[in-house]
């Protein structure tokens, strides 16, 4: 059984005719007749009644057609999906991006990749760190965007910004003064950070050492922008990424802080499976993050 016999008892079903089913299909008439007939011998049931100048289907030629349209209409789609595979710019792209990155990059990284590329929409799952690796192994994404330092076997890793850290304040706070603060004098019982983890949680940490010492109490929050708010109500102070400072997330109740240089800083990379078949996409979306318009970011070669 054949893909082509198949496309003929359409044909034939269809036209209810063999000289204009085979005309159809492009082949003279004895070639479909043979092929059918062959198609019957196979199968060991008789798919058309045949009369003088009558052709129908018979009660299980009708569910052979049935199924065989089905078949060819699934085969379609197999060439479809190949198809996409040699356009490597054409069909979603999954893409995997962090909490703390996705809500402040992905609408300027969605406009700058639909001109690049505007026949391949993204995907988008945003999760912790952990989880995007989880899912970049199993192929349930094609790509993340997350902090370094991330290591995988088998993946690859492209840094592509840097991204400032700076102190948060309510309007009124002791710091609002300041032009400039040392990561050591991030310390105290009003400090807010993200939930244990969290990536960018650990990279504020690391930043300033005395938010983590023992007698140090520290507030929590599940969100970087519940932590702005928080800060905006007077319950803290706390460290952002500068991306989560810009507008339209600015907000006159709270004061920014830059950190004297060298400023902490967290470095985000693209990463995504080795033998990934469509380096293309990769690419243009490497190439649409270096054209993003944005103080926050500070694009890397």
């Amino acid at each position: 059984m054949t893909l082509t016999e198949l496309r003929y008892i359409v044909a034939l079903a269809q036209d209810g005719n063999f000289s204009r089913a085979a005309e159809r299909c492009s082949v003279s008439q004895p070639t479909l007749s043979v092929a059918i007939a062959r198609l019957e011998d196979e199968l060991g049931v008789q798919l058309f009644e045949r009369g003088k100048g009558f052709v129908s289907p018979s009660a299980v030629g009708i569910r052979v057609v049935e199924q065989a349209q089905r078949t060819l209409e699934e085969a379609e789609q197999v060439r479809q999906i190949a198809m996409w595979g040699r356009n490597q710019l054409q069909g979603p792209l999954r893409l995997g991006v962090i909490h703390t990155i996705g809500p402040y990059l992905l609408p300027l990284l969605i406009q700058s990749l639909r001109r690049l590329a505007p026949e391949m929409p993204l995907a988008i799952e945003e999760n912790m760190t952990a989880s995007l690796a989880e899912m970049l192994r199993d192929n349930e994404i094609d790509v993340a965007i997350l902090a370094l330092p991330f290591e995988m076997p088998g993946v690859v890793t492209r840094a592509v910004y840097d991204e400032a850290f700076k102190v948060i304040v309510p309007r009124g706070h002791a710091w609002e003064r300041k032009q400039v603060i040392l990561p050591e004098e991030v310390a105290g019982d009003e400090v807010l950070l993200l939930k244990a983890g969290n990536c960018f949680r650990d990279q504020v940490l690391g930043a300033c050492p005395q938010v983590s010492s023992p007698e140090t109490g520290i507030r929590l929050g599940h969100s970087i922008g519940t932590i702005r708010c928080m800060v905006a109500s007077g319950l803290g102070v706390s460290v952002l990424p500068d991306s989560a400072l810009q507008y339209p997330y600015s907000n006159d109740l709270i004061s920014v802080i830059p950190f004297a240089p060298p400023a902490p800083s967290r470095r985000v990379a693209l990463a995504w499976r080795a033998g990934f078949v469509r380096p293309r996409a990769i690419d243009a979306l490497l190439a649409a993050v270096r054209q993003l318009e944005s103080s926050a970011y500070r694009l890397l070669d």
